[in-house]
C-alpha cells in the first residue's frame, strides 16, 4: 500500500542514517527556509558530487591523460604540464568569477553550467585522439584542458557557495565524505577493469574511460539542477577586475583567512608529490598494468577513507589538517629512506602501490579537512570571497611549488619527495595553530 507521506518519510530515514542524526532538522549556520529542504538536498547534492568525483578520477592528469599522450606520440614536455595546468587553471581566475557569482540569488546555475561545458571538453579530447598525433594532439589536449579548468574555476567557487546555502555545519563534511568514498568504490571498480583490459593489450581503455568520464559530468549536472536553493545575499555583487582584485585585502586584514591560505599553500605537497611516486615506480616497471593498479588503489584509498575524514572534519576540520599533514610527511619520508637505503624493496610491485595508497589517504584528509574548515569560517558572500581570493592565490603557488619539479635534474625522484615531505610539515604546524571554526 502507498501512503503519501511516504516518500518523504524514506527520504528522511535516509538523511538520518547518513549523518546519524536523531534530529534531521538540526539546522546550524543557514536560512530557516533551506533547513526544510535540508533531507532532500543532502541526498540531491550527494548523488551529483558522486558523479562527479567519478568524472575527476576518469580524468586524471596523473595517470588517464599522460597515457593517452604517450599513445598519440606526444612528447613529453607537453605531458609536465598537465598537473600544474589541471589545477591552477581552476583556481587562478576565480577571483574575476567571484564578482559575477555574487551578483546570482541562485547560484546553482553556474555549476550546471561549468559541468556541461567540461564534458564538453573532454568529448573533444576524445575527438583529438581519433584524429591528431604528435605535436599537434598536444597542443590540442593543452588546449582543451585549459578551457575543461575554466569551466572548473566556476564549479569551484560555486560549489562552496551552494553547500554552505543548503547544507547545515557539522554535515558538510560528512557529505563530501559519503560522496569520495562511494566514488572511490567505482573509480576502484574501474581501475580493475582497466586492469583487465591491459592484459588483453585493448588500447581503446583510456578512450573509454574518457567517454565515460564526459557522460558523468552530464549526469552530476542533471542531478546538482535538482537542488532547492533559496535565494542568497546579493550585496557586494560589483563587476570588474578591480573589484576583485580589491578582496585581496582579506589576506592582511583577515588573520585566521590569511592564516588558513598559508596552511592551504603548504598542504599542497599531497597533491604535487604524487605524481613522483608514479615516475618512482615506473622506473622499475612502464606497464598500463602498473598505471592501471594506481587508479584502484587511489580508489580504494577513497573508499576506506574519506567518510572518517568527513566525520572528523565535522568535529574539528583543524585537527584533520594536522593529522593528514602529518601522514604525508611521514609517508615521503618513509619513500626516501627505502629508495635510498632498501632500494631492492622497490622490486616489489607492490610497494610502491601501499605508499601511494598512504599517500591518497592522507590527501583525502587534506581535500576535506580545508574544504570543510573554509565553507565553516564565513557565511553568505563573505565565504565566496574567501572561496576566489584562496583559490586565486593557491593558484599562483601551485605554479611556483610545481616549479619544485624542475630540480629533478639535480635531484633524484626520492629526494623531491622527501624536499615536499617538509613542506607538509610545515603545514602540520601551521595547522596545529588554526582556531577552531566550531
Amino acid at each position: 500500500m502507498y501512503y503519501k507521506d511516504q516518500q518523504p518519510l524514506t527520504k528522511e530515514q535516509i538523511y538520518k542514517r547518513l549523518n546519524n542524526e536523531e534530529d534531521a532538522r538540526a539546522c546550524k549556520a543557514i536560512d530557516d527556509n533551506a533547513c526544510q529542504e535540508v533531507p532532500g538536498n543532502f541526498i540531491t547534492l550527494l548523488l551529483s558530487q558522486l558523479f562527479s568525483k567519478f568524472a575527476d578520477a576518469l580524468l586524471n592528469p596523473k595517470i588517464t591523460l599522460p597515457w593517452l599522450m604517450q599513445s598519440l606520440n606526444v612528447p613529453a614536455s607537453f605531458i609536465a604540464w598537465l598537473v600544474p595546468i589541471r589545477e591552477s587553471g581552476s583556481l587562478l581566475p576565480q577571483l574575476a568569477i567571484a564578482g559575477f557569482i555574487r551578483q546570482l540569488p541562485i547560484r546553482k546555475w553556474v555549476w550546471v553550467i561549468g559541468a556541461i561545458l567540461q564534458s564538453l571538453c573532454i568529448l573533444a579530447m576524445v575527438g583529438v585522439a581519433f584524429t591528431l598525433e604528435g605535436k599537434l594532439a598536444g597542443y590540442a589536449i593543452i588546449g582543451l584542458l585549459i578551457l575543461f579548468s575554466l569551466a572548473r574555476g566556476f564549479n569551484s567557487v560555486a560549489a562552496k557557495d551552494v553547500l554552505g546555502k543548503v547544507i547545515p555545519k557539522q554535515q558538510r563534511g560528512n557529505i563530501s565524505g559519503l560522496a569520495a568514498s562511494i566514488a572511490g568504490f567505482a573509480t576502484l571498480t574501474f581501475g580493475l577493469l582497466m586492469w583487465f583490459f591491459s592484459q588483453q593489450k585493448d588500447q581503446n581503455t583510456v578512450i573509454i574511460a574518457l567517454a565515460l568520464g564526459a557522460i558523468m559530468w552530464v549526469i552530476a549536472a542533471f542531478f546538482y539542477s535538482q537542488i532547492n536553493e533559496y535565494k542568497g545575499a546579493t550585496d557586494g555583487g560589483e563587476n570588474g577586475l578591480l573589484h576583485a582584485f580589491s578582496k585581496l585585502k582579506l589576506l592582511y586584514k583577515d588573520k585566521q583567512f590569511a592564516h588558513f591560505v598559508v596552511t592551504r599553500a603548504l598542504l599542497l605537497c599531497s597533491a604535487l608529490s604524487a605524481p613522483f611516486y608514479i615516475v618512482l615506480a615506473s622506473k622499475q616497471s612502464f606497464e598500463f598494468s602498473l598505471l592501471a593498479t594506481f587508479i584502484a588503489v587511489s580508489g580504494f584509498a577513497s573508499l576506506v577513507s574519506a567518510p572518517i575524514w568527513g566525520r572528523l572534519s565535522d568535529l574539528s576540520s583543524q585537527r584533520v589538517l594536522v593529522l593528514s599533514a602529518i601522514l604525508v610527511t611521514f609517508n615521503g619520508l618513509a619513500v626516501f629512506v627505502i629508495a635510498t637505503w632498501y632500494s631492492a624493496l622497490l622490486l616489489n610491485w607492490w610497494v610502491m602501490p601501499i605508499l601511494y595508497f598512504l599517500l591518497s589517504v592522507a590527501h583525502q584528509g587534506v581535500r576535506l579537512g580545508r574544504k570543510t574548515y573554509l565553507v565553516d569560517m564565513a557565511e553568505g558572500n563573505k565565504r565566496t570571497d574567501y572561496v576566489s581570493v584562496s583559490n586565486t592565490v593557491i593558484g599562483v603557488l601551485l605554479l611556483l611549488l610545481g616549479s619544485i619539479g624542475l630540480l629533478e635534474a639535480f635531484l633524484s625522484t626520492a629526494e623531491l619527495i622527501l624536499l615536499y615531505s617538509g613542506l607538509g610539515f610545515l603545514g602540520a604546524m601551521s595547522a596545529l595553530f588554526l582556531p577552531k571554526t566550531e
